[in-house]
């Protein structure tokens, strides 16, 4: 099968660097123009006329499109939300679709299934968002959905877990191994707004991102002859608490983290217990995935390195 052309849009984010990192020697990388994401209008051109290039360059040949991109947290407002749902279906609008090429877009396990309240979450689970972001996400995955289902495209919806690991964003409200590992190299509290039983599947990024990479190969080799639209849970299906995440981490630093609960607006948009695991495609998950403390102790060796 002749490895397809790839264009991770969003590719300076957590999830698209390590997408990126994983594609080397895989697959051959677009080389897209900068999005001016903090300019909405001129951002949807850009994309636009990028994804026309795109399925230009890759001519008769095999394309896949990675959408990582996404600045939205639980409290983002909806003007924001509202201006990537656009940029996402300009972009989509750029490739025109067809049978050669294939879509992953990343959404929010968490966003989709925050409402719901019967754990564990399959993709058999009713959706029930509590915030905004989280209705965004549904509203995302309807526009790939409908636009392939249009278009004859292949598809995956990817409702992704807590990934962390190296590359966080640390000026987003969100990442609390990586909020954690920056306080502790600060040596300054970190605050928590949530429970510390609330329950939530990490997923180390790296792992994460060369799942993708394996179920856009099993997208592809399932629908060359009938495009489909999947939906997976990107999760590795093991639980943790906040309290074990500090526990683990109280390893990693060698002395107990400095925490300092306390509450916030956003947290009745939280869902206490969020533990999954995917029925599609399971084979997939069966991997060896990163154990907590060694994707932990990654994350501080990197932010330790940018100090």
């Amino acid at each position: 099968m002749t490895a397809p052309l790839t264009w991770v849009v969003g590719a300076g984010g957590l999830l698209g660097q390590h997408v990126v990192a994983a594609l080397d020697g895989r697959a051959p990388r677009f080389a897209a123009p900068p999005i001016p994401w903090s300019e909405p209008e001129r951002a949807r051109a850009v994309l636009a006329d990028a994804a026309a290039s795109f399925v230009g360059k890759a001519g008769d040949q095999p394309w896949q499109v990675i959408w990582c991109a996404g600045a939205g947290v639980t409290g983002t407002s909806k003007e924001d939300l509202d201006n990537e749902l656009a940029a996402l279906s300009a972009a989509l609008e750029g490739l025109g679709g067809g049978p050669r090429g294939a879509v992953f877009f990343a959404s929010s396990a968490g966003g989709v299934y925050a409402g719901v309240g019967f754990p564990p979450y399959t993709e058999v689970s009713p959706v029930r968002p509590l915030a905004p972001y989280g209705f965004a996400k549904l509203e995302a995955e309807r526009i790939v959905t409908d636009w392939a289902m249009r278009t004859g495209t292949s598809a995956l919806i990817g409702r992704i877990a807590n990934i962390y690991g190296p590359g966080q964003n640390l000026d987003k409200p969100q990442g609390l191994v990586s909020q954690l590992c920056a306080s502790f190299l600060k040596r300054r509290a970190s605050h928590i707004w949530s429970s510390l039983d609330t329950l939530r599947d990490y997923v180390f990024v790296a792992d994460c991102a060369e799942l993708v990479l394996d179920a856009l190969d099993r997208l592809r080799a399932e629908t060359s002859d009938r495009p489909q639209v999947v939906t997976k849970i990107f999760a590795s299906g093991r639980s943790m608490s906040i309290a074990s995440v500090i526990g683990e981490l109280r390893l990693v630093f060698r002395r107990r983290p400095l925490i300092v609960l306390g509450a916030s607006p956003t947290s009745a948009m939280q869902a206490r217990d969020l533990s999954m695991h995917s029925l599609v495609w399971p084979e997939l998950d069966r991997r060896s995935w990163t154990p907590f403390t060694v994707g932990a102790m990654r994350t501080l060796d990197d932010l330790r390195r940018q100090d």
